[in-house]
C-alpha cells in the first residue's frame, strides 16, 4: 500500500513540476514576445490611420491622443468606439474617427474617417465587413479605388441631396448589381460628417481639456 502512495506522490511531484516549469516558460515567452506583437500591432494601426489622416497633416503621437467616445446614432455604434485628434503645432487638425455602416448588404460595415479641422474629408477607408467578396467588397481599396471618391469631400445641408449614390440622385459611383454596399458606407460618411459638425468644439478641444 506504501508503495502505491508513494509512486502516486513522486507521479503527482513530477507532473506538478512540468506544470510549474511549462507555466514559466510560457510566461518568459510572454514577456519576450509580447512588446514586439504590441509594437507591431500599434505600427499597423498608425499605418492605417496614416491613409485617412495624411503625416504631414500632424505632428503629435497620434496614438497617444486616443479618445473613447459614447454609442451615437450619427456614428452608427452601439458601444464605445475610439476617436484620434491630430494637432499640428499645438494646434487642432483634424480627427479620426471610428464609425459603423449598419445598413450593409451582410451587415455592420466598420470605417475609419479622417477629417480636418474645418470639416473636410482626409480620407475613408473600410476595416471590416462581410460583403459578398467580387460583388460588394470593391469597397477595399485593395479591390479598388471606389473609397478614394470621398476624400476632400464635406457635408452642407443644403446640399444633403448629393449624399447618396449616382443610381438615387447623387454623386457617388457605384457598381450595377451592387449598390446596397456603397449606399450604406455614404450615408454612414455623411452622418460621421453631421457629428463632427455637431460636436467639433469637443472634438478639437486637447484630449485632458475634453468631456465627450
Amino acid at each position: 500500500m506504501n508503495a502505491v502512495l508513494n509512486n502516486a506522490l513522486r507521479t503527482s511531484t513530477i507532473l506538478f513540476l512540468f506544470a510549474l516549469i511549462g507555466t514559466a516558460l510560457l510566461a518568459y515567452t510572454y514577456r519576450q514576445t509580447h512588446p514586439v506583437i504590441e509594437k507591431s500591432a500599434q505600427a499597423e494601426k498608425l499605418a492605417l490611420i496614416n491613409q485617412v489622416l495624411p503625416k504631414e497633416l500632424y505632428d503629435n503621437d497620434l496614438l497617444g491622443a486616443w479618445r473613447e467616445l459614447p454609442p451615437s446614432p450619427l456614428l452608427g455604434t452601439r458601444k464605445p468606439s475610439g476617436m484620434w485628434l491630430a494637432t499640428r503645432d499645438g494646434r487642432p487638425a483634424g480627427v479620426v474617427l471610428e464609425a459603423v455602416a449598419p445598413e450593409g448588404y451582410s451587415g455592420d460595415i466598420h470605417l475609419l474617417i479622417g477629417i480636418d479641422a474645418t470639416g473636410v474629408l482626409t480620407g475613408v477607408r473600410v476595416t471590416q465587413h462581410k460583403e459578398t467578396p467580387g460583388l460588394g467588397d470593391y469597397i477595399q481599396l485593395a479591390k479598388s479605388d471606389w473609397v478614394l471618391q470621398f476624400t476632400g469631400k464635406s457635408y452642407h445641408p443644403d446640399r444633403d441631396g448629393r449624399w447618396k449614390v449616382k443610381k438615387d440622385g447623387g454623386e457617388f459611383d457605384s457598381r450595377a448589381g451592387a449598390t446596397i454596399t456603397p449606399r450604406a458606407i455614404v450615408k454612414a460618411v455623411r452622418e460621421a460628417l453631421k457629428y463632427f459638425q455637431l460636436h467639433r468644439e469637443t472634438l478639437l478641444q486637447p484630449i485632458e481639456a475634453s468631456k465627450p
